[in-house]
């Protein structure tokens, strides 16, 4: 039986957290596919010939739960690099008053190596703050530094020790590179590049990604490239809220963030940005959890309909982000660019949390489940999470899956949003019912990788349903009330 038949569902099991993990860290290696199911801490290590499933018990002891939600793997050599955090064992503190609570007293950060010649799991790394609330930086990214031979890791989401650090391939030698937190990281040329990012730890944080951090590898040297203000940088003239990091890659010899309202394109070796927006809707919508893969000399990337997400809010903050993260506005879609071109070559569910090529296919990890607020802590994973082996072919060939958005003006007020690519699509349309007389700009651009401005027309909005007809703009559309109507009632629909 061969890998891709092995492939399936991984329904909810015990693995005390947040809501539910996902697949992630999707790797394939020298006959090999290996993938960890969050949050039930499963390192899954796939051939032809057998499965081994590795449950974190050389960090501590079991019930283990987490191992990783940010797709921090490597491949070098015989070798797959692993990281990420885990629970050894898990606590789960039971409910109270509605709120339900785990322990992070045994959550750990780590990183493990898998030998594919030998079968071999060696545990490299860990660390923990072993404090009931907070816990020290996770492994978000490893990036094998091909002149020093060396692990470079991203560690953002945490209390403490955040940053760049440093680590041998046999686990010695571990360093701080550098104090400022990074999600994710790629190579350009020489250089290692990491995004300067806020802490995700703030649920009202309106900060985000905040320029390139380069370590030149040659000299052990870092530069600095960072972004000041969005609207100077941004296709369409218009700022974004929150720019958290999602995910990010190396093509075109620039570097491409992706992060919650479009995507970033960093040229480091002219100390220049361009800003384009993607799917933005000032909600959970993002590319956040996921992976962006270079495929076909392009960028395979998810936009995630469902990424965090508040079931029960108990403070007036938590209050204010669930009526953002828990509105489905509408599917992830599955994105292919190529510059100027940015193209949906697929329609999904919940949330895309790991991708990597196999051969003739493209396997996809999913989850039904976001990941959910603290106080909203279960003893299981509470997403049916899957497999998935999708044909290269049917990627590349894809074209006019229907998809539609639909969301309330509360959720655009007076900002610019949508940033929807129509490339394929024959027949598209925005749909506003509108509470009061209104303006609305239409913003067309494409995903070149200089700084052009938009073409931009104005429409007038009756008090009712207005329709307007997209079918003849070619590129990315981007939108813009010249009023706040958080009454209104948006469509947009391509088909």
């Amino acid at each position: 039986m061969s890998i891709v038949e092995k492939l399936g569902v991984h329904p909810p099991r015990y693995g005390p957290e947040w809501g539910s993990g996902g697949i992630f860290g999707l790797k394939y290696n020298r006959g090999v596919l290996y993938y960890t199911v969050a949050f039930e801490a499963e390192a899954h290590f796939i051939r032809d010939d057998e499965e081994r499933v590795y449950k974190f018990d050389k960090v501590g002891s079991l019930p283990t739960s987490g191992g990783d939600t940010y797709n921090a793997s490597e491949v070098v050599d015989e070798f797959i690099y692993f990281g990420g955090w885990v629970h050894a064992p898990a606590v789960y503190e039971g409910k109270s008053d509605g709120r339900s609570t785990i322990a992070f007293f045994n959550k750990f950060s780590h990183l493990h190596s898998y030998d594919t010649e030998n079968d071999k799991i060696g545990l490299l790394w860990k660390e923990s703050m072993h404090d009931k609330e907070k816990w020290v930086g996770e492994i978000s990214n490893i990036l094998y530094d091909p002149v020093g031979d060396r692990l470079l890791l991203s560690r953002l989401d945490g209390h403490q020790n955040l940053g760049v650090y440093s680590i041998d391939r046999d686990g010695k030698n571990f360093n701080k590179l550098s104090d400022l937190p990074s999600l994710k990281g790629t190579l350009v040329e020489e250089y290692a590049c990491f995004d300067i990012s806020a802490s995700y730890l703030s649920l009202t944080s309106m900060e985000g990604f905040k320029g390139i951090q380069a370590l030149d590898l040659t000299s052990n040297s870092w530069e600095k490239f960072e972004i000041k203000n969005y609207a100077e940088i941004s296709k369409d003239g218009q700022g974004v809220l929150a720019p958290l990091t999602g995910t990010m890659a190396s093509v075109y010899g620039r570097v491409f963030t992706f992060v919650r309202g479009g995507l970033v394109v960093s040229d480091i070796f002219n100390n220049e940005h361009v800003f384009i927006r993607l799917f933005d809707f000032l909600s959970g919508y993002a590319p956040q959890r996921t992976v962006a893969l270079p495929f076909g000399g392009g960028i395979l990337v998810a936009y995630n309909a469902y990424t965090h997400g508040i079931l029960r809010a108990f403070t007036e903050e938590e209050k204010f982000m669930a009526e953002r993260l828990d509105k489905i506005i509408g599917p992830s879609v599955l994105v292919y660019v190529t510059p100027p071109v940015v193209r949906i070559v697929g329609v999904f569910g919940a949330r895309i949390t790991s991708m990597e090529r196999v051969g003739r296919h493209l396997i996809l990890g999913m989850s039904t489940m976001a990941n959910v607020g603290a106080l909203n802590a279960t003893p299981i994973d509470g997403g049916y999470k899957e497999v998935v082996p999708i044909h290269v072919g049917d990627i590349l060939k894809a074209k006019e899956i229907p998809l539609e958005y639909a969301l309330s003006g509360s959720m655009v007020l007076d900002l610019a949003f949508g940033g929807i690519p129509l490339y394929g699509y024959k027949n598209a349309k925005i749909v506003i019912r509108s509470s009061k007389k209104n303006e609305i700009s239409v913003m067309e651009y494409n995903a070149s990788l200089s700084l052009e401005g938009a073409e931009e027309d104005q429409y007038n909005l009756k008090e009712g349903r207005n329709e307007i007809d997209l079918s003849s703009y070619s590129g990315i559309v981007s939108f813009k009330l010249k009023n706040a109507d958080e009454k209104a009632r948006i469509r947009i629909v391509l088909g």
